[in-house]
């Protein structure tokens, strides 16, 4: 009955990937404003934070930036063999219903939410230790939300932040290495993720 349930799970969230994935195609297609995209995590990022999660046994997982699910989705599966919960946070009331509506079809929503608010502010009503963390938000704002987040973050947790190699974040990349507390890496996989633990 769990292997059946469990296959029913995957089925569910690759053709809900695979829907999302057409919509974020057609969305570029179109040349619409990065404003007006959902800005998913590429196919093979999705499948690292997943296998990372399951590999670490996480059990909490925190997004900052969760759109319309689709890491949410990679951590769900996740989660369902861990037995752990993803919790997302979207800025845009609509995307964070869709994103919800999302995690629903893909049959993942005892494992996952996402709550609508400024994730700066909503990290503040999480009581954590988290053992991953996913920030991709916009860009200006990784600093403020890595500060927010690092109390919550357990000692050998994760910090993963998408999109390191795509955009210039050379200057959250240096504050990283300076500080004492935690180790990083830039993972140069498709658009590149920092993977960095917490000491």
């Amino acid at each position: 009955m769990l292997l059946t349930s469990f296959l029913n799970v995957n089925a569910n969230a690759n053709a809900t990937l695979e829907r999302l994935y057409r919509e974020d195609a057609a969305q570029r297609a179109a040349s619409l404003p990065s404003s007006q995209r959902t800005r998913n995590i590429d196919r093979e990022s999705g499948r690292f934070i997943s296998m990372l999660a399951r590999t670490m046994g996480a059990t909490t997982v925190l997004e900052i930036g969760s759109s319309n699910a689709v890491s949410t989705i990679w951590f769900g599966l996740a989660m369902t063999a861990t037995g752990g919960f993803v919790t997302g946070t979207e800025l845009i009331p609509e995307r964070a219903a869709a994103a919800n509506r999302n995690i629903a079809e893909a049959g993942l929503a005892h494992v996952g939410t996402v709550i609508v608010g400024d994730a700066r502010e909503t990290v503040s009503t999480l009581a954590g230790p988290f053992d991953i963390v996913f920030i991709d938000a916009e860009k200006d704002d990784y600093p403020s939300h890595f500060a927010a987040i690092l109390p919550l973050v357990r000692p050998g947790g994760v910090i993963l932040s998408d999109n390191v190699v795509s955009h210039d974040l050379s200057a959250y990349q240096r504050m990283l290495r300076d500080q004492d507390d935690v180790d990083t890496v830039t993972i140069p996989i498709e658009r590149g993720i920092e993977f960095t633990v917490k000491r």
